[in-house]
This record gives C-alpha cells, sequence and structure tokens, in this order.
C-alpha cells in the first residue's frame, strides 16, 4: 500500500465535479454524503453517488465515500447503496470509540456478504475530530478495516468546538493532537497518517507552510478541498530530488566503508551508521527508487 498524498473532498450531490475527478491529479477521492450536502439534497447525493461508483474504473485515484451518521448508528442506507465493487472504502464519519468501528464494520460486513464481495474489501479512514476519539486513537488505529487515521485541524470545525481551544494559523494549540494521532498509527502499524485541513483555498503559501510541518511531525498526506490545492500537497508530500540525492548517497558511502570493515562513517558531516541505512532503503523502497 502507497501513501495518500492528497486526499480530496467532492460534494456528492454535484454531479459535474464528480465526472471531472480524473482531472484533479489527487491521489484519493472522498465523495461526500454528510456535511457538505444541503439536508433537502441527501437522497439524490446518495444515489449520484453510488451510480458513479462502477464507472470509477481509470485507476486516477482511490475512491471513499463518507456516508452519514444516524441518532443511533451509521446510516444504513447510505452503506447499502455505496458499498460495491470499485468503491476503496468509507470515510469515517465522527467515530468515538473502538465501538463504533465495530458496529460500522459489521454493517459493512453483512453488506458485502450479501453483494458477494470479500468481506473486509471495503476499508476505513478515520478522523480523530473529538476529545473522547483522540483519547481511543490507538484502539481506532489498531481495527483491522482502518488503513489510514486523520488528525483534522481545521479553523471552526468539530475538533475546534469540541476541545474549546482557539486556532492560530501557526497550529501550536492541536500539535499535541496531531502527534498523539502520528504515534497511534505507528503503534498500529498503520504507516501513513493523514493530516489536514487548509481552508483558505486561495492562500497555497500557508497550505504549503502547514503541509511542511505536517510532514514532519510524520504525516504522509493532506485533506485538501479544491483542485488548486492538490498540486502544491502532492509536491510536499513527493520525495524531492535532495532526499534522492541524499539517501542514495549515503547508502553509496555506507556500503564502502562496510567493504573496508567498517560499521560506520562520516557522511556530508555526519556520523551514520546502519540505522541510517535501514531509514534510507524504507524511503527509496516506499517510492521504488532503489
Amino acid at each position: 500500500m502507497k501513501p495518500i498524498r492528497s486526499l480530496m473532498f467532492v460534494p456528492g450531490h454535484k454531479a459535474s465535479w464528480i465526472a471531472k475527478i480524473p482531472s484533479f491529479g489527487a491521489d484519493a477521492i472522498v465523495l461526500d454524503l454528510e456535511d457538505s450536502v444541503p439536508q433537502a439534497l441527501k437522497h439524490e447525493a446518495r444515489a449520484t453517488v453510488a451510480g458513479a461508483i462502477p464507472g470509477h474504473a481509470d485507476g486516477s485515484s482511490r475512491l471513499y465515500v463518507r456516508t452519514n451518521r444516524g441518532v443511533h448508528t451509521y446510516d444504513v442506507d447510505d452503506l447499502r447503496a455505496v458499498v460495491q465493487p470499485g468503491l476503496d472504502g468509507i470515510f469515517v464519519s465522527k467515530a468515538e470509540d473502538p465501538t463504533d468501528l465495530e458496529i460500522l464494520s459489521r454493517l459493512i460486513a453483512e453488506i458485502e456478504h450479501g453483494k458477494g464481495m470479500a468481506v473486509g474489501a471495503t476499508r476505513l479512514i478515520v478522523p480523530i475530530e473529538t476529545a473522547q476519539a483522540s483519547q481511543y486513537a490507538f484502539e481506532l488505529a489498531s481495527h483491522p478495516r482502518l488503513d489510514h487515521l486523520c488528525a483534522v485541524s481545521a479553523r471552526g470545525a468539530d475538533l475546534e468546538r469540541n476541545l474549546g481551544f482557539t486556532w492560530t494559523a501557526e497550529g501550536a494549540e492541536t500539535l499535541y493532537h496531531r502527534s498523539r494521532a502520528v504515534i497511534a498509527s505507528r503503534a498500529a502499524k498503520k504507516l501513513f497518517p493523514i493530516g489536514g485541513m487548509w481552508q483558505d483555498v486561495h492562500d497555497a503559501e500557508g497550505l504549503r507552510k502547514q503541509a511542511k510541518f505536517n510532514k514532519q511531525l510524520g504525516f504522509t498526506g493532506e485533506i485538501v478541498l479544491h483542485p488548486s490545492q492538490v498540486a502544491v500537497v502532492n509536491e510536499v508530500y513527493s520525495p524531492s530530488a535532495n532526499e534522492i540525492d541524499h539517501y542514495r548517497g549515503l547508502i553509496a558511502a555506507f556500503s564502502e566503508a562496510e567493504k573496508k570493515g567498517d560499521g560506520a562513517v562520516m557522511y556530508r558531516g555526519e556520523h551514520i551508521d546502519i540505522a541510517h541505512v535501514v531509514t534510507a532503503r524504507t524511503f527509496l523502497d516506499l517510492w521504488n527508487l532503489s
């Protein structure tokens, strides 16, 4: 499995936008049935999204759907409509604890079985949107259906309201929240946590700055809200020429040192040993650059 560098939301009632998905360049698309769809258009959006899934076979991006959550559990009608061959998974709405994921997983399993699909084929992306979910980050990340944990930190959204912080562009108020999600993901062996999101679609530099910082924290991708944000995020989360050159040179320098019987060597002014080589090989292997 490869990282999702850019995870773009598309409102489920916008058929014309859905038709343009191959042109967006995003690694993954979330067709949204939840917050971005007006209540009066929910049924129409469900039918539009369900009908779009079979035609999404060009391989341009992975395809997920964010379904609604009802009063007591996840919207079963949404799930019945969208869980089908061609769908990569569900972007889970407001999961609070492992029980939520287990209930959702069982609902999906019943639908998969009824449609002749492999049980477990429909994967999950889970955003941490509340204080309770943050407390259960590791347990959520450990669910067998989950591929990606998200640490959302948007201005004025669910997390800010739930935690009561004041959002800033610098993001110090969500640093612990974001780092906790990265640690939980890695501890659960889910290696590609997703950050985001930058809501000012006209501020590409602000987006770039946030994405670079999230990458430093250990995230491997970012939620985006507009096609104009995709190229910036894909660039930030792709290997740079300097990184590739650094890691290839490091491996070569250590290989020469080993031939001389040394277990460590100075490389570009830094001490390196086998641990650094493993890091370099892991990075290059991920991007098929070895």
